[in-house]
């Protein structure tokens, strides 16, 4: 257990998800919290001026990447946007030039920057956390919290979308720009995309600190060339800077809407990487994103597209392919390079966006355990999934193969990124009110500004869908399945043990009664609740008809923020026997800990929870509740094929011993089949 956790409030009720039986692993929702959301862990902020350089540098090689690369397609898109409707004509291209500046202006820097990031979960950013944190602003409204749980699913949803098609077609549009600079290696395109992606993905298991340590240089470098790439090009034609003015957009949309509507639908390929920006805080914190963002990302961003903008008014033929046509053609080559890094990179923001995401769609009961490892003893948020880097990686591949360019993937693209910008606006409107006191005309006037300008984009993809938006959408539809069906089928299950498990008290006063036989040690059996019997301890006595001499039933609770302070985290409840050494502790992790529930037992004997040596707990025993799941016929709750599904799901799940690292050689698993 980490000591950066929040404190967490004692009457939070233990979870009914965290004993070790499948389908029945993942944590509660109903924790509640009373800390504000913008507090940060601590001591981020009391870093030396080289540690916040540092932390800004690797923020820029993991947070920037999607958004930092959108230079390459975004405006080649726009004017290529159904055959061309959008004209290189001074005024489409300062109408343009007009939208995405402010654009970038409006949802990235004031919404996710200014506003969102500072909306965090002690310190987690993204959906999930926001969600979480609705949840537990509107606990006393039973059925609104529900609500807030679809809408954080659907955003997640959503996210996945993006992160399958994001490394796709980040990479391809670099390495295309070989079609640009050598024509004659253009059918190597998609080969040599493929290495690169597959390099990727393999090099994630060794960290996000790792891998942001190596970026980092090579996006400040991304940024820097850029930025000086477009400034010559708005030296030389100085009227590009009138797009700066939001007049030119307005201007636009009045006198061409339809157009302008078309154009949106391409506009919003220069926000992607928003939500990753924004999932990804855990990772860095708020203040080194914020630094990075306004002082070398936004900046760059500007000058780059403003340099696109006065190419296409010189040159109408580059708007086949104006990032790339910036350079000189001796240029080209050693650009497309830096390029192909920088949108490996690209991939790296959705990539431990993703992570960070599934570990509190996990850590919330909404996904089945999955092996999670720590690559960082600093940064909690720094987290590596095997399980999700492999489907990811068989996601993009099947998508880059399947698509073969980026033009292609393009139209397919925005669809999902439009719906995760909408639903985090929806979240930040329910949060705000309680959180920050906002008046009502406030409310309005975010709902107006970010809600209106996002659901225009979304409007503007929807028109996407026939022609390849249905592909994150489908992504989003099978996450949104299988995180409904988990959740439900967990509600299942626990209603069907707790029949098998039966009274706590009257077990115990069995146990009493009958001078069951005591062996010496310490035996702990993870479980839910304190109400019901660990079907472990049960068949202990059942079939071995003795109990341990001291047996301690663990429930773990899992709270709705990131981390839970060490003096915080233990509760001994009271069993009504004080003399029989049977003992109930509830342990609180955040969802962003790792919980090491032997690790937590010693700290709870050494604060003296718990009257034992930590070396008796050393050598102490686990008994995991843990039978084999099966589907019932005629059971109500879930049609069959979801009941199959969520079976399917739960043999798929994280090994409980691991999840909860437990010794090996000192666990034993015991239960009876439970039927879904």
């Amino acid at each position: 257990m980490t000591e950066t956790r929040a404190s967490s409030q004692s009457s939070e009720q233990p979870s009914a998800a965290r004993d070790a039986q499948p389908g029945d692993a993942g944590p509660g929702d109903d924790a509640t919290h009373p800390a504000t959301a913008s507090q940060q862990p601590a001591g981020r902020e009391a870093r030396g001026h080289r540690g916040k350089a540092a932390l800004a540098l690797a923020a820029l090689g993991v947070v920037f990447g999607d958004i930092g690369t959108s230079v390459l397609y975004s405006m080649r898109t726009v004017f290529s946007v159904d055959g061309g409707i959008v004209r290189p004509v001074p005024e489409d291209v300062y109408g343009v030039i007009s939208l995405l500046v402010w654009s970038i202006t409006i949802v990235v820097s004031i919404k996710y920057v200014l506003v969102l990031m500072r909306v965090d979960n002690h310190g987690e950013g993204g959906v999930m956390a926001l969600a979480a944190l609705a949840r537990r602003l509107h606990a006393h409204r039973p059925r609104g919290t529900t609500v807030f749980l679809v809408i954080g699913i659907v955003g997640v949803a959503l996210f996945y979308g993006d992160s399958v098609i994001t490394p796709a077609v980040s990479v391809l549009s670099a390495v295309e720009g070989l079609g640009t600079a050598a024509p004659s290696v253009e059918h190597l395109v998609v080969p040599i995309a493929a290495v690169i992606l597959v390099g990727l993905f393999v090099v994630q298991r060794f960290g996000t600190a790792k891998v942001g340590a190596s970026f980092g240089p090579v996006m400040l470098l991304w940024f820097v060339v850029i930025a000086v790439a477009g400034i010559p090009h708005i030296v030389e034609h100085p009227g590009v800077l009138q797009g700066l003015s939001p007049t030119w957009a307005i201007a636009f949309l009045f006198a061409h809407p339809f157009i302008t509507f078309i154009a949106m639908g391409a506009v919003v390929l220069a926000i992607t990487g928003a939500e990753a920006l924004y999932a990804d805080m855990g990772h860095f914190g708020r203040m080194p994103i914020l630094r990075a963002w306004f002082f070398v990302v936004f900046p760059a961003l500007v000058c780059n597209y403003l340099g696109q903008a006065a190419l296409v008014l010189e040159d109408p033929t580059a708007t086949e392919d104006p990032f790339f046509l910036l350079f000189p053609s001796w240029a080209q080559i050693p650009v497309v390079i830096l390029a192909t890094a920088a949108t490996v990179i690209a991939s790296q923001a959705v990539i431990s966006g993703a992570f960070s995401l599934t570990r509190q769609a996990v850590q919330l009961g909404l996904l089945p355990p999955l092996t999670i490892r720590q690559t960082s003893k600093r940064e909690g948020g720094q987290v590596y999934l095997p399980a999700v880097n492999l489907l990811l990686f068989i996601g993009v591949m099947a998508i880059m193969l399947a698509f073969r360019s980026s033009a292609a993937l393009a139209t397919a693209y925005g669809v999902s990124v439009t719906g995760a910008l909408v639903v985090d606006t929806l979240l930040l409107l329910v949060v705000v009110k309680p959180l920050w006191r906002w008046a009502t005309w406030k409310l309005v006037l975010v709902a107006v500004v970010f809600g209106g300008l996002e659901l225009t984009f979304l409007a503007g993809n929807l028109s996407k869908v026939v022609h390849g938006g249905w592909v994150p959408l489908l992504i989003a539809l099978a996450v949104v399945t299988l995180m409904t069906t988990w959740h439900r089928g967990r509600q299942l299950v626990q209603q069907e043990r707790r029949k098998r498990e039966g009274s706590l008290s009257e077990f115990i006063e069995t146990v009493n009664a009958d001078h069951i036989p005591r062996v010496p040690g310490v035996a702990v059996f993870p479980h839910p609740n304190k109400e019901t019997t660990p079907l472990a301890l049960r068949a202990n006595v059942e079939h071995n008809g003795v109990v341990h001499q001291r047996v301690v039933i663990v429930s773990v609770l899992t709270a709705n923020v990131p981390h839970v302070a060490l003096s915080d985290a233990f509760r001994r409840d009271e069993l009504g026997h004080d003399e029989d050494g049977i003992d109930h502790i509830t342990i609180t992790f955040g969802f962003s800990d790792d919980q090491d529930l032997p690790a937590a037992m010693r700290a709870a004997c050494a604060a003296g929870v718990l009257d034992l040596a930590q070396e008796d707990m050393s050598a102490a025993s686990y008994f995991i509740s843990r039978g084999a799941l099966r589907t019932g016929s005629g059971k109500g709750g879930m049609v069959s094929w979801r009941r199959k599904l969520f079976v399917a799901m739960a043999h798929n799940a994280a090994d409980p011993a691991a999840r909860f690292g437990l010794p090996l050689r000192r666990t034993v698993t015991m239960g009876s089949d439970v039927e879904v």
